[in-house]
């Protein structure tokens, strides 16, 4: 287990202006533009009963990131947004543990964390349920812990909780492919899922699956692949050669996309629309191509970390979210999953993460 320092260093304006763009990207609900970072929508909760610290007595906060090793674009831009967040406070100190898929090196860094006496932990956790343990003993021992992303098994292991909205993102991509296939009889739908063990990948499909029943579709062929471009045009390979026919495919990945788009060149077909999932560069610069399968794109925020260290200053501060009429920081928030296609790509494309 590695322990990497970032120090705190003067407010860099290009950095912060990136920051900023980004943690708008991620916390607004409707695409407009808000008027600071840590402003997200929220679903409030009462107090958790820890306490939130003021900082060390020269006014820095320390906060100890942590994060899984980055096997995609997705997590490697949540990452580096949650640095550059960071970057543009003159007053925090960022320790950055090491990347892992090992749940047992991130539980042995975040136990570094609590011996060094951070003042607030951001835990993007390999494995949700592992490290809720871990996570107790922060909060146990006073140090707030800020959930990213995958969920703790109890709630008390977080102070508060970011998460990207996956029932959400099946909602949107059911809705929009509904309105799309107005006029079409017996739309024929597939379904390329992510790892279908995981929580997130089952509440997509079931935001989907619930979304198509609305308008009296439902899902004709389905398969599960995992986040790789090689897993992605393996599947969807398999998927296309047992269905001669779809209307609409709803990809859940942007990242695997990649292997899914080389998978639907490579066979030639361009009879369906393909909806993708999570808001790459990569697909909203196909959204743009008028000769792409790829119609639109839902997004799953990057920048879900990157709130975390705003919203982890603002608690060893004893801050509030100022356009809450409420004192403190709500203990969950919930993150919007918009669609973006071709009338609105030009709003997002600038801050999508690269695949």
């Amino acid at each position: 287990m590695q322990v990497s320092t970032t120090w705190r260093r003067p407010l860099l304006t290009g950095v912060a202006a990136l920051a900023a763009i980004g943690l708008l990207a991620g916390c607004t609900s409707d695409g407009t533009e808000g008027e600071s970072a840590p402003e997200a929508p929220a679903e409030q909760g009462g107090d958790t009963g820890s306490t939130d610290g003021e900082g060390s007595s020269d006014g820095t906060v320390t906060i100890g990131w942590s994060g899984p090793a980055i096997s995609h674009g997705w997590l490697g831009s949540i990452g580096q947004a949650a640095e550059d967040t960071a970057a543009s406070f003159d007053d925090v100190e960022l320790r950055v543990a090491e990347g892992t898929d090992d749940a047992n090196q991130q539980i042995a860094a975040v136990e570094q964390f609590i011996n060094d006496g951070v003042d607030v932990i951001v835990m993007l956790p390999t494995d949700g349920a592992a490290l809720t343990p871990v996570a107790l003993e922060a909060m146990a021992a006073g140090i707030p812990v800020v959930n990213v992303d995958r969920e703790f098994s109890d709630p008390d292991a977080a102070r508060v909780t970011i998460l990207g909205d996956n029932y959400g993102m099946g909602v949107s991509a059911g809705q929009h492919i509904c309105e799309q296939m107005e006029g079409v009889d017996d739309a024929v739908i597939g379904e390329i899922a992510g790892i279908d063990s995981l929580p997130l990948t089952q509440d997509r499909s079931q935001g989907f699956e619930d979304a198509l029943a609305e308008c009296g579709l439902d899902v004709d062929a389905r398969v599960a692949t995992d986040f790789t471009v090689a897993g992605g045009e393996e599947q969807t390979t398999a998927l296309l050669t047992a269905n001669d026919h779809f209307d609409a495919i709803w990809n859940h990945d942007d990242d695997q996309g990649i292997g899914v788009l080389a998978a639907i060149n490579n066979a030639g077909r361009d009879e369906f629309i393909l909806v993708g999932g999570a808001g790459s560069k990569n697909m909203m610069e196909e959204i743009q191509n008028p000769d792409s399968v790829v119609e639109a794109t839902i997004l799953y925020p990057y920048t879900q970390a990157a709130d975390g260290i705003a919203l982890a200053r603002s608690l060893a501060k004893g801050e509030s979210m100022s356009e809450l009429v409420t004192q403190g920081i709500p203990r969950r928030i919930v993150l919007d999953a918009p669609v973006v296609t071709a009338e609105n790509v030009d709003q997002y494309i600038d801050q999508a993460f690269e695949s």
